[in-house]
């Protein structure tokens, strides 16, 4: 069995990821609901077990990345009880001004999800209610995914649950391996044999066919899936703080460089180089990639072709993933409070877990749901359930500036060492430093 890098959820960072925009539209709260400076949230939950269902309309809002789970979730809820949630997808790209925005006027959804690097900073500006008495009052507490529900606690306070988990896997085209020659049910146990699967595969010479794709111009696609590399050689990819980047180190170089070998060799699908992020796995899923680090939720849309799935191999072996996705919590706007608590314990639900995302090949967010009907039936589901609770969600407070923005250090470093001549490592990290230090 290989070694799952895992940090403890006492070890994150408890702050997320800030953009100037949104610290001025949050200074900017003026409703009576806004939290008194130095407080997270705005109103407790009063206790019960399911909150209440009488018929109140509901509002939710969502980043588009999971509008196909958010929509199935919020249908079958819908569907069976007496409240009504309204769904509204937001751009990924405007989903943070939208929510600062709507923070500063008082005009926030009942219920907002949020990619979970940005949980803590909005859980610390109180946007999101305190549900502790809820979430501590749930028997099955225990099974929740951690790292999501650390992301969600401030001094000992619970805001959120998890929405919609999305780990970084490695996945496989198994018809391209068999033309290649390649043992189509063996994952590649490292970068060494990931590159050389992908070589073989671009040796077919099909037409339109690469090796291997990613996303050299998405800083938040390659957070996503090389961190897990990193990670899976046993280092860090920063200091315990989240103010020094440690991405300057052995284990990260050999990554890049295996990468520009890649680069080099034509075995990386060529539109690679400008994709920042809208289309980056549409090669594979079309079935013109051989193999490629690629996000979990998207199972469901790999079809027409048999597919393998591993977690994301190190340099020398090992596997690791980036758990990501999006929290959800009941937004200090709200004054529905109970019925959102209604939709949130039902989302958590076997119903929900299995019936709605289980079946349709996504990750669930409890432990006791991994080995379900439709899992038994497809033991990818199983690899990637039980990775679930074993990977990593690096947290630090300037995450965005340091990593997902479109002129990040982050993707500076990358580019240079993958799309350049590779020798600007350590100043680039030194970038990627000072702004998280900022």
């Amino acid at each position: 069995m290989r070694m799952i890098h895992t940090r403890s959820a006492g070890t994150r960072l408890a702050a997320g990821v800030v953009t100037a925009g949104l610290l001025v539209a949050l200074g900017a709260c003026s409703s009576s609901n806004t939290p008194a400076a130095g407080t997270t949230g705005s109103t407790a939950v009063t206790a019960g077990s399911d909150g209440t269902d009488d018929g109140s309309s509901l509002t939710l809002w969502t980043r588009a990345p999971l509008e196909k789970q958010a929509k199935l979730l919020v249908a079958a809820y819908n569907s069976t009880h007496k409240n009504q949630v309204k769904l509204t997808v937001v751009p990924n790209d405007d989903y943070v001004a939208k929510v600062g925005a709507a923070a500063g006027s008082s005009g926030l959804p009942d219920l907002f999800a949020a990619d979970i690097v940005y949980v803590p900073n909005w859980v610390q500006q109180g946007l999101f209610q305190d549900l502790t008495t809820q979430i501590d009052g749930l028997s099955y507490k225990g099974t929740i995914n951690k790292g999501h529900l650390a992301a969600g606690t401030m001094d000992g306070k619970e805001h959120v649950l998890p929405f919609v988990l999305d780990l970084s896997m490695l996945f496989w085209n198994k018809d391209l391996f068999k033309a290649a020659g390649l043992d189509p049910e063996k994952a590649p146990a490292n970068l060494t044999e990931y590159a050389k699967d992908a070589k073989a595969i671009q040796a077919l010479n099909k037409p339109d066919t690469y090796g291997t794709a990613t996303g050299l111009n998405c800083g938040g696609c390659l957070v996503f899936t090389w961190f897990p590399s990193i990670w899976a050689a046993g280092d860090q990819v920063m200091s315990p703080d989240g103010k020094s980047s440690l991405l300057g180190s052995d284990t990260a170089k050999t990554v890049y460089s295996t990468w520009k070998d890649l680069w080099d060799s034509g075995a990386v699908l060529p539109s690679s180089k400008d994709e920042s992020g809208p289309t980056w796995t549409a090669g594979f899923t079309q079935g013109k990639v051989g193999l490629m680090f690629y996000p979990a939720t998207l199972l469901s849309s790999t079809t027409g072709f048999d597919v393998g799935v591993a977690g994301i191999p190190g340099p020398d072996g090992g596997a690791s993933t980036f758990v990501g996705g999006d929290g959800i919590g009941v937004s200090k706007d709200s004054t529905h409070t109970a019925q959102a608590w209604n939709f949130l314990s039902w989302m958590m639900s076997e119903d929900a877990q299995v019936g709605v995302l289980a079946k349709d090949n996504d990750v669930v967010s409890r432990s006791d749901f991994s080995e379900n009907q439709y899992a038994a039936k497809d033991p990818r589901l199983v690899t990637i359930n039980q990775v679930a609770g074993k990977g990593d969600t690096p947290v630090a407070l300037n995450f965005q500036q340091a990593f997902n923005a479109p002129s990040s250090p982050w993707l500076t470093l990358i580019r240079n060492a993958v799309l350049g001549d590779g020798k600007t490592v350590d100043k680039d990290n030194a970038e990627i430093t000072a702004v998280l230090g900022q």
